[in-house]
């Protein structure tokens, strides 16, 4: 199941979620979800937020290939299919997004922006990390529902049902 995450800039909270589910997508020895990210208005020459890739390497998650994108990247026709979308950001949910081929079910969980948080280092560190874990809960949940009977439909209300959980 490919899952696209959507924030406005993709360097933070979408970045976090691609590689979180990557990472816990593994089911039986098979990779069951692969997490995709991109965002609505990445600036030119965006990277991923240095601190977001410290959060995930010391939570012990892969960051190589991780890379902010747009979110037109995907709505190619050469593009992966998506299964489902999850915007992360409220600015990207409100949002006119591009027509997903194959019409995939969508989401939306709002997290603050950690980006935005002020303070030391290692303040701004620990929000990040707060921020990767209340996404690890929501993810956890989201790789648990059956895997037999999820259609579009019950996916969708699945997936949206999680915003409210964490």
């Amino acid at each position: 199941m490919n899952v696209l995450f959507l924030c406005t800039h993709n360097s933070a909270r979408s970045i976090l979620a691609e590689a979180a589910l990557n990472h816990m997508g593994r089911v039986g020895g098979e990779q069951r979800f692969r997490g995709f990210s991109a965002g609505s208005s990445p600036r030119e020459n965006q990277q991923p937020n240095p601190l977001a890739l410290r959060a995930l390497q010391d939570a012990g998650i892969a960051t190589e290939g991780l890379s902010s994108k747009s979110w037109d990247v995907f709505a190619l026709p050469d593009a992966p299919h998506m299964d489902l979308v999850i915007t992360v950001c409220d600015n990207a949910a409100g949002e006119v997004c591009p027509f997903w081929p194959g019409q995939p079910a969508t989401a939306h969980w709002g997290y603050p922006d950690p980006s935005n948080v002020t303070g030391s280092e290692e303040e701004r560190l620990d929000t990040f990390k707060q921020t990767l874990l209340a996404i690890r809960l929501r993810l956890e949940l989201l790789i648990n529902l059956p895997a037999s009977g999820v259609d579009r439909l019950r996916l969708q209300q699945a997936a949206r049902d999680l915003a409210q959980k964490g």
